[in-house]
């Protein structure tokens, strides 16, 4: 054991003991700072994605078999539950303005679009259009890209994925 006492002196020298504190400062502020970063950056999107996804509703406007279809293709993405989802059929659309997302099938509710876009409580409300491709006149197309939120999807594997994004980037009042 003689042989490192040399050793043992030399990093006992008052310069490694500063340059040691110093580090042990330095990586004990970045543990701080990236805890902080997480809490104060991931929380609160992880927070908001939550509550939408247990509370908020979305109305799939359109007929009933238009319903089935959408809500088997958003329950089998196991995202979205089924408490969730609400029928709204064409005859009664005003019964929509509680929710926060509107779901259209295009097929079958067409006709209705600008009744359905103006039901919408505040400009918060997104609209998600399903629609096969090329099927929108580009008349409406236009109309329909000039209103906030309002989104255009023609595949059902997308679907799932443009309605996360809208419970995140929409406001929830939480009632």
């Amino acid at each position: 054991m003689n042989y490192l006492q040399p050793i043992v002196d030399f990093f006992n020298h008052p310069v490694f003991i500063i340059i040691g504190g110093l580090t042990v400062v330095i990586a004990a502020i970045g543990i701080i700072y990236r805890a902080s970063c997480l809490i104060f950056g991931i929380s609160p999107l992880v927070l908001r994605m939550g509550i939408a996804l247990w509370r908020r509703k979305i109305a799939i406007i359109g007929t009933a078999d238009a319903f089935s279809s959408l809500s088997s293709s958003l329950r089998d993405s196991g995202i979205i539950k089924s408490k969730n989802m609400c029928h709204i059929p064409l005859d009664n659309i005003d019964k929509c303005k509680d929710f926060t997302i509107f779901l259209v099938d295009w097929e079958t509710s067409s006709g209705s679009i600008d009744q359905i876009l103006a039901s919408r409580s505040n400009h918060h409300t997104a609209v998600i259009i399903f629609a096969k491709p090329a099927t929108i006149p580009a008349d409406k197309m236009n109309d329909i890209a000039n209103r906030s939120n309002t989104i255009v999807v023609n595949f059902k594997g997308r679907l799932s994925n443009d309605i996360l994004n809208s419970l995140v980037t929409t406001s929830f009042d939480g009632k």
